[in-house]
């Protein structure tokens, strides 16, 4: 009986967000999820901040759940398991306490690229790159459906949030550019190409390469004048998407100087990213021209309903 109270115990501090854990997806591989308390913080920069955007204003308060996002990026070597399905065999068996109902089979999957879409960077350890915001949204709900928790893109104010784990200032450790080589790969320090997930220094709340080796997905559609339309109390701003283009992009890359690794820095996505795929119509799953973009995922402790969970997974 005593074990039992315990496991319950652990449970419920589990239910709460109270432990980081790893998500195991097969033998092969694990994927390191941090816990992040929710809380209020200042979204966007002021026109004081160097480099700057008028995207980025005006800054405004913002409250966010608690929720948990991956240590990493998402690699070549749990992406490529998507890509090919080789695993949907070994989906977990749901039950009444599960997050997610959905069958593997239901989802929808990546068509294999024409081109080797590493460009020959890296594959073990390496981010993936080049998929469409739709791409990054199927493959969390075929993560969701491996493992019967409910997994998303994180929302831009999720990711602005997380990525500055507490600071107020241009990136997550400061304002002083000379210490950006410590925490992130970018134009100065790459080599012209992306590099193993997780070899710079995390974030204050144990996150990697929040700033540079990939620019990240999120799940809103980009609007310039996004920021000035809210009012009052806002908690868990979430710009729902109309259209396939623009979605912002967050974080900046391997390729981008330092004024688009600030936190507060977006980026809108273009279909010009596709502008060397031959392929007619255009592959709605990758972008050839965007070898600098990539995704990581969260999982909110609040499990959104049925109906919910399929607004997140299905649009453009």
């Amino acid at each position: 009986m005593k074990s039992n109270y315990f496991y319950i115990f652990l449970l419920t501090l589990i239910s709460f967000g109270q432990e980081k854990y790893k998500e195991k997806i097969s033998d092969n591989y694990e994927m390191d999820m941090v816990y992040v308390k929710g809380g209020t913080f200042l979204m966007g920069s002021s026109k004081s901040e160097k480099g700057h955007f008028g995207d980025e204003g005006p800054q405004h308060e913002v409250t966010i759940d608690d929720f948990w996002m991956g240590k990493y990026e998402v690699t070549w070597d749990l992406y490529n398991l998507f890509v090919t399905r080789e695993l949907d065999v070994d989906q977990i068996a749901k039950d009444e306490n599960s997050e997610v109902q959905i069958d593997v089979d239901a989802v929808s999957g990546a068509t294999t690229p024409y081109v080797e879409m590493s460009f020959g960077m890296g594959i073990e350890g390496y981010p993936a790159i080049c998929m469409t915001q739709l791409a990054a949204v199927k493959f969390c709900e075929w993560l969701s459906a491996m493992t019967g928790h409910f997994y998303r893109l994180p929302t831009e104010a999720e990711w602005e949030y997380a990525c500055r784990a507490g600071s107020n200032e241009a990136y997550s450790f400061g304002n002083d550019t000379t210490d950006l080589d410590q925490y992130a790969w970018y134009e100065s320090n790459s080599n012209d190409k992306y590099q193993p997930v997780g070899t710079k220094k995390p974030n204050q709340w144990d996150l990697y390469d929040m700033h540079g080796n990939v620019a990240e997905w999120t799940l809103d559609q980009y609007l310039p004048t996004a920021y000035r339309t809210r009012r009052g109390e806002i908690k868990n701003p979430y710009q729902k998407p109309t259209k396939v283009y623009p979605k912002v992009v967050r974080g900046g890359s391997w390729m981008d100087s330092p004024n688009r690794l600030r936190s507060a820095a977006r980026r809108p996505s273009s279909k010009k990213w596709k502008m060397r795929d031959p392929q007619i119509p255009k592959s709605k799953w990758w972008h050839t021209d965007a070898p600098f973009v990539g995704l990581r995922v969260v999982r909110p402790v609040k499990t959104p309903s049925e109906e919910e969970q399929k607004n997140y997974w299905n649009y453009n």
